[in-house]
């Protein structure tokens, strides 16, 4: 069962960082479960989407006998990181450029393995 008192407080987390957008928490189906998403999107579809963004990563590279650390995505105007968030969610953060997509990426990993005793 989703505890999302508990998910909300870790969302609220991620939000203080200064060059995070947005924090989405999605399940591996591709419905909305938590957060917010960018402004002017379909939510629908950005979660959809972004569940078969990770899912299509995570079945590339288990071909190469590897484990998925993250899917990132440089845009124009900011950056897009994709984290698994255990078995059931994934967690979808948008960020500006001033942060890197490596520090973006690991405290993408840390908040997920927080979001994913949530869920």
């Amino acid at each position: 069962m989703v505890e999302y008192l508990a998910l909300e407080e870790v969302l609220d987390e991620i939000r203080s960082i200064p060059s995070v957008y947005e924090a989405t928490v999605v399940s591996r189906s591709g419905m909305h479960i938590a957060g917010d998403s960018p402004k002017g999107v379909h939510l629908e579809t950005f979660v959809a989407m972004s569940a078969i963004l990770l899912g299509a990563a995570e079945t590339a590279t288990a071909e190469l006998k590897d484990k998925l650390q993250n899917v990132s995505i440089e845009l124009t105007r900011g950056r897009m990181v994709l984290v698994s968030a255990g078995n059931r969610a994934l967690l979808v953060l948008t960020a500006s450029k001033d942060i890197s997509a490596a520090d973006l990426a690991t405290k993408a990993r840390e908040f997920a393995a927080k979001i994913e005793s949530k869920i």
